[in-house]
């Protein structure tokens, strides 16, 4: 598994706590903090509503980081700056074969005429 795929299943659960803690809340003041009627519970309804609002900042956080890093694991196999249609055009093929040099001839040496 590549490091991109690591950092993909990390993004996916962080965006899933997000979505879950975002619905939680209302802001109305009527989310999860209304339907506690004890004090004791949670600490309190003060206290739930700043733990749903620091996590929902920490999860966001987390999740750019995530995505940060994410893009500098990622090898851009998929970029469109390296063509291999491009590459493919430039390359001589390797299956001709290369044109034969005609052979050299020298000429025979003059011999001098016989007197």
């Amino acid at each position: 598994m590549s490091t991109f795929s690591i950092f993909l299943v990390l993004i996916t659960i962080v965006c899933f706590l997000l979505i879950v803690v975002i619905m939680v809340q209302n802001p109305k003041g009527g989310g999860l903090s209304s339907t506690i009627s004890g004090t004791q519970m949670l600490g309190g309804v003060q206290k739930t509503t700043d733990f749903l609002d620091k996590s929902t900042w920490t999860l966001a956080t987390i999740l750019i980081v995530l995505i940060m890093l994410s893009s500098l694991s990622f090898t851009g196999s998929l970029s469109d700056t390296e063509s291999k249609i491009i590459e493919k055009t430039e390359a001589a093929p390797v299956n001709t074969p290369a044109p034969a040099a005609p052979a050299q001839q020298t000429p025979a040496p003059a011999t001098p005429a016989a007197k």
